[in-house]
């Protein structure tokens, strides 16, 4: 167990010495999303909000434990491959109508070269209207038994890195952030054996779903009359 913990303390201590590191690519990934004139432009921008964050180091602590657990070895070699979420940025939009969009200006710039995947993108979903879109933007779908909903993209810089630091996207709607805020609260760092938590977490879940349909309905009829407005005027 000694031996664990200094294999954690070392690889710990070399995270916190390229924290820098890790600080530039997380900017570079941020500007993209909150200066993006596709994605920014007002009065009704596509992006409501970007959360960002690095890994505590307490927490990287804990999930190396983890690894180790399970017979994975965590060096300061391929510390930023097999940890992959030490950065992430959360892009949060209003209703769904809008993912698409963003999904878009993303494949873009993958395109462009700037950034490669590490794996691809894959959605988090248990609705049959969501996991259609989904499937129609060609991104693979998966049913989380807690019922979580998300888009994960993990990227790199494209460049040769044989120990790439890479970033973890996560695209949901404001309705899908106030439940993952709430099940963060309660299931991490370590999921809770509260069976009444977990059920109400998945009932609300459902709401979510119907208040991000819901949205959808608004905006979409919103447009409708401004567009009938508009074609009036023109009339």
């Amino acid at each position: 167990m000694s031996d664990h913990v200094d294999e954690i303390n070392s690889v710990v201590k070399f995270y916190k010495d390229n924290q820098h590191r890790l600080i530039q690519f997380q900017a570079s990934v941020e500007a993209f999303f909150s200066k993006h004139p596709k994605l920014t432009q007002k009065p009704f921008p596509i992006i409501h909000s970007i959360k960002t964050r690095l890994k505590d180091p307490d927490h990287l602590k804990d999930k190396i434990q983890r690894k180790l657990s399970d017979g994975v070895q965590i060096s300061n070699d391929n510390l930023f491959g097999k940890i992959t979420d030490l950065i992430g940025i959360r892009v949060l939009h209003l209703y769904q109508d809008q993912f698409p969009i963003i999904h878009t200006e993303i494949l873009k710039y993958i395109e462009q070269g700037d950034w490669t995947f590490v794996e691809e993108p894959k959605a988090m979903t248990w609705d049959p209207e969501s996991k259609k879109m989904y499937d129609d933007l060609k991104i693979t779908t998966e049913i989380r038994s807690t019922f979580y909903t998300s888009v994960h993209y993990l990227i790199k810089p494209n460049n040769n890195n044989p120990n790439p630091i890479c970033c973890e996207i996560q695209v949901r709607t404001l309705f899908e952030e106030i439940w993952g805020e709430i099940d963060h609260s309660i299931n991490y760092p370590h999921p809770t054996d509260n069976i009444a938590c977990r059920e109400q977490l998945r009932v609300l879940s459902k709401l979510v779903g119907t208040g991000t349909r819901l949205a959808d309905s608004i905006f979409r009829t919103l447009n409708d009359h401004n567009k009938n407005g508009i074609d009036g005027i023109n009339q």
